[in-house]
């Protein structure tokens, strides 16, 4: 039995190893070069970018109406093909809503926002959007066809992209305009390396029709029903500090929270999104042979926590000193931030890379009922503490680490087939 098992265990370890590698070295550019925008850029332009950001990333949540994510289900391809090109079309409609309300309600959302800056950047929400939808559509089907190397590939050159425009744009003009244009730029080019391996093979395109396309979307109709407002809640809660915070507190606080939240959430992107979608196949995988999956579970599981223990104990004892020398004295809050989040980002490191098998068990009600909890939450802590921003990040961390390990704990048991 142990000389079977071996060469799968050993085959997940590569795939994992792959997309980290990818992942990491993609994430390293940013973070190598975090130095150079720190001292090219202002916090307020930091949070100007985060807010941006931010409201992208709530958006392109929804935008395929998460059929993405069912793309890896089906067994044959021709159904998977029919599905992303479904996807594809519910997000370029959504998109031209998006522009459309962006249009109409301009003025009143520059009065909202307090800030024309980001004005100007409203038109490119739509576009933003749509990008990051294409390249999630694009993700899941090399993840299904197990094309790890193109994916980390992609990874690594949007980075290049985003490294190269932010700091050449940064150097001859002031404000925020860098980071974004380098966001948008970047997206182009990471999306047309994974759209590759779609065009070259002609014959899946052939196979799409709107009457597959239709069958497949009442099939897997519990994505848009359940789990697109379940992401969309999740992505909210991540993001809407970000947001929110701007309006409360300031553009500058908002700068050291990302600049917190980029350095905490290094763990989870380069090694949490390679676990979760390589534990994704492999759950669903053992769950169709064995009626479970309890056992990778454990087995990724204890991965995480061990690597969570040697990444995050070093940061909290000398972040302090790495953030004023690495970012500069202007970042020193930086660091006290840091430190207030990172029990946070400790139990959402190893929540949020098995939350994939939410997918695995089509779990949408479970998913969406968490979610509204953690964004409850959120908002409720967010608003009965605005007057120091610190403070509401203390009770922010506390009572979401809490929420985060009951989430866990649920993992478990629906990774047992007891759920």
């Amino acid at each position: 039995m142990n000389n079977i098992q071996t060469p799968k265990i050993n085959d997940f370890n590569k795939n994992i190893l792959k997309l980290m590698t990818g992942t990491t070295i993609s994430q390293a550019i940013p973070i190598m070069i975090s130095p150079i925008l720190t001292r090219i850029y202002e916090p307020s332009d930091f949070g100007i970018y985060a807010m941006f950001m931010s409201i992208v990333m709530i958006f392109a949540s929804i935008i395929n109406a998460r059929y993405e994510a069912a793309i890896i289900l089906p067994r044959k391809d021709n159904d998977a093909i029919n599905i992303f090109a479904l996807a594809l079309i519910i997000s370029i409609i959504i998109s031209l809503i998006l522009l459309i309300f962006i249009i109409i309600f301009y003025n009143k959302l520059i009065l909202i926002i307090g800030d024309e800056e980001i004005g100007l950047w409203l038109y490119f929400i739509p576009l933003g959007t749509f990008f990051i939808g294409l390249f999630n559509s694009l993700s899941f089907f090399n993840n299904r066809k197990k094309f790890y190397s193109d994916i980390a590939k992609a990874s690594i050159i949007k980075s290049v992209v985003l490294a190269v425009i932010q700091i050449s744009v940064g150097l001859i003009k002031n404000g925020a305009t860098g980071l974004i244009s380098g966001f948008l730029i970047s997206q182009i080019f990471a999306n047309l390396k994974l759209l590759k391996n779609l065009l070259l093979n002609n014959n899946l395109f052939e196979i799409i029709n709107l009457k597959k396309m239709f069958i497949l979307g009442i099939r897997y109709r519990n994505f848009p029903k359940y789990s697109a407002l379940s992401v969309l809640l999740n992505t909210s809660i991540q993001n809407i500090i970000n947001i929110v915070g701007a309006l409360l507190f300031s553009y500058s606080s908002m700068g050291f929270y990302s600049l917190a939240q980029r350095v905490l959430g290094l763990p989870s992107v380069v090694v949490g999104k390679a676990v979760g979608q390589v534990f994704l196949e492999k759950t669903i995988s053992e769950k169709r042979k064995f009626g479970n999956s309890s056992k990778i579970f454990k087995s990724t599981l204890l991965k995480l926590f061990l690597i969570s223990l040697v990444l995050f104990f070093p940061l909290y004892m000398t972040i302090n000193d790495i953030i004023i020398f690495v970012f500069g004295e202007k970042w020193e809050s930086t660091g006290n931030i840091i430190k207030i989040l990172m029990p946070l980002f400790f139990i959402r490191f190893l929540t949020s890379s098995l939350s994939t098998i939410l997918i695995a068990y089509e779990k949408q009600k479970n998913e969406l009922f968490s979610n509204i909890i953690l964004l409850s939450t959120t908002l409720i802590v967010l608003f009965i503490n605005q007057d120091n921003f610190e403070n509401f990040l203390f009770y922010f961390s506390t009572t979401m680490s809490i929420n985060y390990l009951l989430l866990l704990i649920y993992f478990y048991q629906l990774s047992k087939g007891t759920k």
